[in-house]
């Protein structure tokens, strides 16, 4: 019985020390590639403090939250400087009237629901803009933990898409079909604003085949906070400003001012790479 209870003493205490051996591999690992990626960083501050460029470029994807809509973005660089880096960017979104509200109205006795629509809207305004600028880093330079303070300034072409909005109405035949607005006649705008008379919005994809293009020019500056510049992962916050010109006016609600140009601020998530 005491032979038992020795072996059972035994086999815990080999356990517990196996265990703890294990862990402490783990953390030798750990603490190794810790200190190989300080090394790394230092070595790269001393590269750069003599002069070298420790990358040749960058790339990135972003989400932009505007005041007027939203976006996605990617943007290319190439280091020209320790400072400067040359960049291009392709961008897509939408823009939105801040006078947008969604309805759902209850169709019918059984209390069906129609698809959700915005009272008003004349048009989806989507664009995609190519521009070309430069990245100027302006503080944070030779930080091995803090922030790296970019200016991004440039500018480009903008080609805006303006997609017809179409509703989904119950006509005085009470038939129902698909409009926009204007329309051919003054019985069909007034549809279109009859709230009584509105099932619902048409989906998404109604009216891309019966939209138009209109070229512009667009300009755009702001700050990048990058986090971890000697990093071969690009993760950084951006905040600025747009400037949108086009050579039509943009309706985008009815009865609003109808605008060419477009001025906005946003936030920006990126995320990419530097080789």
């Amino acid at each position: 019985m005491k032979k038992i209870y020795f072996l059972i003493v035994l086999s815990a205490l080999t356990a517990t020390g196996f265990g703890q051996t294990t862990t402490g591999k783990e953390l030798s690992e750990r603490e190794k590639k810790k200190q190989e990626r300080k090394e790394k960083i230092n070595r790269l501050i001393k590269e750069e403090e003599e002069g070298a460029l420790v990358y040749s470029k960058q790339s990135a994807f972003g989400f932009k939250l505007n005041t007027d809509g939203w976006g996605v973005l990617y943007e290319h660089g190439k280091y020209k400087t320790i400072t400067t880096t040359n960049i291009w960017w392709l961008e897509f979104g939408e823009r939105k009237s801040p006078k947008e509200e969604r309805i759902t109205r209850i169709i019918g006795d059984f209390g069906l629901l129609g698809n959700p629509y915005i009272f008003g809207k004349q048009n989806n305004f989507y664009y995609l803009k190519l521009g070309l600028g430069q990245q100027k880093l302006i503080g944070g330079k030779g930080n091995k933990n803090g922030v790296a303070v970019s200016a991004i300034y440039g500018g480009g072409l903008s080609l805006g898409y303006l997609k017809p909005y179409f509703l989904n109405v119950q006509d005085v035949d009470n038939v129902n079909r698909d409009i926009k607005y204007p329309g051919s006649d003054s019985a069909t705008q007034a549809l279109f604003l009859d709230p009584a008379a509105i099932n619902g919005s048409s989906g998404f994809t109604k009216g891309f085949g019966d939209g138009k293009f209109v070229p512009g020019a667009q300009a755009r500056f702001a700050l990048r906070f990058d986090y971890g510049r000697f990093n071969e992962f690009l993760s950084a916050i951006e905040v600025g400003i747009n400037g949108e010109f086009y050579t039509k006016t943009m309706p985008i609600m009815i009865n609003n001012p109808e605008k060419r140009f477009f001025f906005n601020g946003y936030v920006a998530i990126e995320f990419g790479s530097r080789k």
